[in-house]
């Protein structure tokens, strides 16, 4: 399908930090699927999802999470997770006033999928529906150890990203990953705490206020999120419209999978059913 728009830019969000965003936009589009990135990565990474999206019809709008990519402020920090979910709203926004009949969904991978999840609850009858994709929506293993970081204390402690060898079963992914200059590797203390512990802990408190259509998809062999992360978030939200499919043998990127094709047309199946 011919592009119609295909343009980058920048937003400013309530603080005046710049987002880095981009649209990619077929003729005649039938919806706009917003996708917001996970931990340490940026949007260049879904170049292969919102090509397929744009083929079946999509708008696409993906932007940098503040402190990631190419947006704005400190690289690795955020001061409070709820920013994540107001710079969402940005965009969400700039999306329905340039697409003012048009459905829009949410599609967010991993802390991405965390975003997602809190924007549901923060930001409900904006949206279509969401899709979650290995959506870090619990305390993880990985990061039990931050609940005993005095990371407001210590804000700025560095924390390596040694995540990279577990992410994809492709190894060529998992090159490209380690070799791609906008990935980071390392992050705060802080952006860990606020995200991975405070997050999840809210996120607990406020989980049935969640109402919207979801589709939670999830990689069985996960060894970043554990996938009774998504299994819990399914069983305790409140939408009527639910739905939760779980991929034999994947890991953490279900969308970089070589096998991707299947998670992309069950995304497609889905929102194409609620348009």
């Amino acid at each position: 399908m011919s592009k119609e728009i295909n343009i980058e830019g920048s937003y400013k969000a309530f603080d005046e930090t710049d987002l880095y965003f981009k649209k990619d936009i077929p003729k005649d589009p039938k919806a706009i699927v917003v996708i917001v990135h996970g931990l340490a990565e940026h949007l260049g990474r879904y170049d292969y999802v919102a090509k397929e999206f744009n083929d079946f019809g999509y708008g696409v709008y993906r932007f940098d999470n503040r402190g990631h990519g190419k947006s704005g402020g400190e690289k690795g920090y955020i001061d409070n997770f709820t920013y994540f979910f107001d710079d969402a709203d940005l965009v969400v926004n700039e999306a329905k006033k340039d697409y003012p009949n048009l459905p829009i969904f949410m599609l967010g991978h991993s802390m991405g999928g965390f975003i997602a999840a809190g924007y549901g609850v923060k930001y409900p009858n904006k949206l279509r529906g969401q899709i979650l994709s290995g959506a870090a929506l619990t305390l993880l293993p990985t990061f039990e150890d931050l609940k005993n970081a005095e990371f407001d204390k210590y804000p700025r402690v560095k924390v390596p990203n040694a995540l990279s060898a577990i992410i994809c079963r492709d190894k060529a992914v998992v090159e490209d990953y380690n070799n791609d200059p906008l990935v980071l590797k390392e992050t705060n203390q802080k952006l860990l705490g606020e995200t991975f512990v405070k997050g999840p802990e809210w996120l607990e408190k406020n989980v049935k206020k969640y109402t919207y259509p979801c589709l939670i998809l999830h990689g069985d062999d996960d060894r970043i999120v554990t996938m009774d992360a998504s299994k819990w978030f399914y069983e305790e939200i409140n939408s009527s419209d639910k739905e939760i499919k779980l991929y034999k043998d994947f890991f953490h990127e279900i969308l970089n999978e070589k096998e991707k094709d299947i998670v992309i047309k069950d995304i497609k199946e889905w929102i194409d059913k609620r348009i």
